[in-house]
């Protein structure tokens, strides 16, 4: 992942302790640190890793206005007047920085380990072999995205196409109608709710992956902790004690925007009444974007960040695969057709340079007789 990507970021006040006053500018967070940018002057007042943080307390400075703390190497941070509210900027920076510490702490012996001499001798004796394969793997690759960007496209259409035949089956069927559809299939939807404990303990067995959220509902100054659940037929959100929010099956899923790499939104429509919609934040985000993508690949839509992040990493790989699918064309033409390709090439030339004699010629005439 970037280091540099920006998460989040919010307008606030630090106290800077070298001049004794609150100075104007805005928090930024990103996956790996925190930094505050002073508007006047635009000058980058704090950096700081998240794993050098010891502490993150909400306190109040002059016992009136509330503020939010962090103790980064026995060091005090102090902000204040933070938008749109001081907790929903304290769920966000914790939430953050445990997933932190609990990465850190794993990949230590995994860092130790990669530390070998003689790894690294056998990869410089198959260092000639090892490029050649990878000149081919970016080749196929780069054949691979452009099958996808197809499947995409097909996918796109197909989920659009689902959506709008939902919503003219409820069009075409009005609530008024006395021969509608829906009067025949209320009894069956009028059943007892002891099945719903049997599909609840069906749905655990089928439970994809459960990573911990920050949940946004409508309006930014509404946010809390939660968990988002993927199961085999759909989508659960819920809170910190596992009371369910909202659940989404697989056909109620209308689209899924990925904003960034660490934030995505859940959204079903209605004729009639507001969409249901959630916006979901999370560390543990990029782990669970492949699974939607592959369980709603007719319904999500990457937006301009995440475009635009993922369009960083491929693109070296995508110039160098069609400079060698250029290579490698020019290879085979000589081969199944064995001539001298300068040849052929300076006789093509010699055939545009007649016509053009040709016409340049017969202008003239009709200019002599003009």
């Amino acid at each position: 992942m970037n280091e540099d990507l920006r998460i989040h970021s919010w307008p606030c006040s630090y106290y800077l302790d070298t001049n004794k006053q609150w100075v104007s500018g805005r928090l930024s967070l990103t996956p790996v640190a925190i930094k505050f940018t002073a508007d006047k002057t635009g000058e980058l007042l704090v950096n700081f890793h998240l794993s050098s943080i010891s502490e993150i307390k909400k306190e109040s400075s002059n016992i009136i206005f509330s503020s939010l703390t962090i103790l980064e190497k026995n060091t005090k941070h102090w902000f204040s007047s933070l938008q749109p509210s001081r907790n929903v900027v304290f769920n966000i920076l914790e939430h953050f920085w445990r997933e932190q510490l609990l990465s850190s702490q794993g990949g230590g012996a995994e860092a130790a380990a990669l530390q070998s001499t003689k790894g690294k001798e056998l990869t410089g004796l198959l260092a000639g072999s090892q490029k050649r394969l990878e000149d081919t793997a970016k080749v196929l690759h780069y054949q691979g995205e452009q099958f996808d960007n197809i499947m995409r496209g097909l996918n796109k259409i197909e989920g659009d196409m689902d959506v709008a035949d939902r919503l003219l089956t409820e069009l075409e069927s009005p609530s008024w109608w006395p021969f509608s559809s829906k009067l025949w299939k209320a009894p069956l939807e009028a059943k007892p709710k002891e099945t719903a404990t049997v599909s609840d303990s069906k749905n655990q067995e089928g439970i994809i992956i459960r990573i911990p959220v920050i949940i946004t509902h409508r309006t930014d100054s509404n946010v809390k902790p939660g968990k988002l659940t993927l199961f085999a037929s759909g989508l659960e959100i819920s809170d910190c004690n596992s009371q369910v929010i909202h659940r989404f099956e697989s056909k109620e899923v209308d689209d899924i925007r990925v904003h960034t790499p660490y934030e995505i939104s859940v959204r079903q429509r209605f004729i009639g009444k507001p969409d249901t919609s959630y916006r979901l934040l999370s560390a543990k985000m990029p782990e669970a974007i492949p699974i939607l993508e592959m369980q709603f690949s007719k319904k999500i839509q990457f937006l301009e960040d995440a475009l635009g992040f993922a369009g960083a990493t491929k693109s070296p790989q995508m110039d160098l695969g069609t400079s060698i699918w250029q290579a490698a064309t020019g290879l085979l033409g000589g081969v199944v057709q064995p001539g001298s390709p300068a040849k052929e090439g300076m006789d093509n030339d010699q055939v545009q340079l007649q016509k053009h004699e040709k016409v340049s010629q017969e202008e003239a005439k009709e200019l002599k007789q003009v």
